[in-house]
């Protein structure tokens, strides 16, 4: 339960955030909390595979969307931009983690990250801003990967644990 509740909390801040304060903040953004999202997304995976994953991944999307909305109705054009980005990378997260499957949690986290990463650099900005920024995608990418790797570190050091 807390990895869906650190996911929302890290989706509503990054929305409420890119509201107030715009294209910029998006690749701090990008580090910090869409890093976590996308790592925590596996971490989910992982446990709702064969238990309605994609019922509950899509519920946890939407849920994100709409909290960002009724926490701040200006920020209706983030949260829609959020939902689509959200919904198609987790797409694309999860057929990349289902392809690595023989492969170490790790190398599994990380080269679905970079798939996701770059659907969600793409989408979200076009739709939030209305135009293609390729500063704003490239930094994003950069950082969500780099943000991902690094809360890999965290979440999978924390599991490891006894």
């Amino acid at each position: 339960m807390y990895l869906v509740i650190l996911y929302l909390a890290a989706v509503v801040a990054a929305n409420l955030s890119v509201a107030y304060f715009g294209p910029s903040s998006t690749i701090i953004n990008a580090f910090l909390f869409i890093g976590l999202d996308i790592t925590t997304r596996d971490a989910l995976h992982e446990r709702w595979k064969g238990r309605q994953l994609w019922l509950n991944m899509g519920l946890l999307v939407l849920t994100g969307s709409v909290i960002s909305y009724l926490l701040n109705r200006d920020a209706a054009q983030i949260a829609l931009a959020s939902f689509a980005a959200f919904a198609l990378s987790n797409i694309a997260d999860t057929v990349v983690y289902h392809l690595l499957r023989r492969y170490p949690k790790f190398a599994k986290v990380n080269g679905s990250n970079i798939a996701s990463a770059a659907i969600d650099s793409i989408t979200f900005p076009t739709i939030a801003f209305g135009v293609f920024i390729p500063w704003v995608v490239a930094g994003q990418f950069l950082a969500k990967v780099l943000g991902g790797y690094v809360w890999s570190l965290i979440l999978l050091r924390k599991k490891r644990r006894p």
